[in-house]
């Protein structure tokens, strides 16, 4: 049977909204082989043999008491087993879910078995989302962003996944956007990892494997195309909403001492599962395996992986971009880090505003030399020879930056607290300074 990274084919066949679809209805028959066969796999490939008899049992107790007699239709069915099941074991991983397009793929799949760890993940249209790779950018101060939301098995998304990696690769930070990745492929898990560490490999984790009563480790590859980048500091972003081999990727670089992890407790689910077919209609996702980390010898299985900065996922970007920045900014004290201290200011005034009153903003109101500066609506813009008026924010009381080009600021320079001059700063150290002349 061809197994399937649990997450990562949930999303893709649950998107069809199988809840749309007229229900059919079920005879006795047919409710009593459903309930046989799940009680019967569960017992079996549950990756906790103990907790896997305790589901079949509930499920088997629940269809002698009658429980099930009622029901008439398979979406109904889906719901009162999938709260049976997680009335036992509270397992983000485990699903049962009413889908014959799946499930016919499953059974014309069986002919090929695989082992547990050779899991791919697989989704129709998946190069259409590029593979998961959302967004790569370099932001101010050299921080690279990298945002992905689903880890896509390395068959298919490896090209996509190098240039990525190769792009980031002069980055003195790297910040890992995981807060909408709902898992995937502990193979592009390894491959992104890689580029994140020296050529020497490094134990990342492994998994137990129920069925094969086997243990598997992961290691960093020994070569990859391009160029690693062993020391960008590394800062990874989370939700409520990471999931699976996200949050392998966050637990494993975490504990390895090779990345912060900044924003919400995440989902808590470290069993990756297979996609077995019941009957030609429905389909259950069985975990069979456990995540092993080297480090810890356990996994994030129901407590999420735990920040090392707890901020609302809203707010994890700002304040992964200002920890970067602080970093770089000690690691680098001569002039490599001059522009990190540079942004540094910026990016501090953005996550603490500074407010200065209408009347403070209308004393620095006037023209010098070129420059002009008006104070309109709360705000101060900045004008040069006439052309259009530039929005300036307040980093200090006497510092400005434009808002769309942070590479320039303005100081006013005061004298018996009127200002009398203007000094243009540059990120590049040049400046320039022009006496008031209204």
């Amino acid at each position: 049977m061809k197994k399937w990274v649990a997450v990562t084919a949930f999303i893709v066949y649950m998107s069809k909204s199988w809840s749309g679809v007229d229900a059919q209805q079920l005879s006795k028959a047919e409710i009593d082989q459903v309930i046989g066969s799940v009680a019967q796999i569960l017992e079996s490939r549950y990756v906790y043999p103990e907790k896997g008899r305790k589901i079949a049992n509930v499920l088997n107790k629940n269809h002698r008491r009658g429980v099930y007699d009622d029901i008439t239709d398979e979406l109904q069915l889906v719901e009162q087993i999938q709260g049976d099941m997680l009335a036992v074991v509270n397992d983000s991983h485990l699903m049962f879910d009413y889908n014959p397009e799946h499930a016919a793929q499953l059974l014309k799949d069986a002919e090929n078995p695989t082992h547990s760890w050779e899991i791919k993940s697989q989704s129709p249209g998946m190069e259409r989302f590029n593979y998961g790779f959302q967004s790569v950018k370099i932001l101010d101060g050299n921080i690279g962003y990298l945002k992905l939301d689903v880890f896509y098995d390395t068959e298919d998304a490896s090209e996509v996944a190098v240039a990525a990696m190769n792009f980031l690769g002069r980055t003195d930070a790297i910040i890992v956007d995981l807060r909408q990745n709902g898992g995937g492929s502990w193979k592009m898990i390894q491959l992104i990892s890689s580029y994140l560490f020296d050529s020497t490999p490094v134990h990342l984790g492994g998994f137990y494997w129920r069925p094969e009563d086997k243990q598997t480790q992961h290691w960093t590859l020994p070569h990859v195309p391009g160029n690693r980048n062993p020391d960008a500091e590394v800062f990874i972003l989370t939700s409520a909403n990471t999931h699976s081999a996200a949050e392998e990727f966050s637990y494993n670089l975490k504990h390895l001492k090779r990345a912060r992890v900044i924003g919400e407790s995440t989902m808590g689910g470290a069993h990756p599962g297979e996609f077995v077919p019941i009957g030609n209609q429905f389909v259950l996702l069985v975990p069979h395996g456990r995540s092993v980390n080297p480090v810890t010898g356990t996994n994030w299985e129901g407590t999420g992986v735990q920040p090392d900065t707890q901020v609302t996922a809203s707010e994890a970007l700002e304040v992964a971009k200002l920890e970067a920045l602080q970093r770089l900014s000690e690691k680098f004290p001569g002039s490599h880090g001059d522009l990190h201290r540079w942004f540094l200011v910026s990016q501090q005034a953005r996550l603490n505003p500074v407010s200065l009153s209408q009347a403070t903003l209308q004393s620095y109101a006037g023209t010098y030399g070129p420059r002009t500066l008006v104070a309109q609506n709360g705000q101060l813009y900045y004008q040069r020879a006439g052309g259009s008026k530039l929005l300036l924010n307040a980093l200090a009381e006497d510092l400005f930056e434009l808002d769309v080009d942070h590479s320039f600021r303005m100081k006013i320079i005061r004298n018996d607290g009127q200002a009398v001059a203007v000094q243009g700063l540059f990120d590049n150290g040049y400046t320039d300074q022009f006496p008031r002349s209204d």
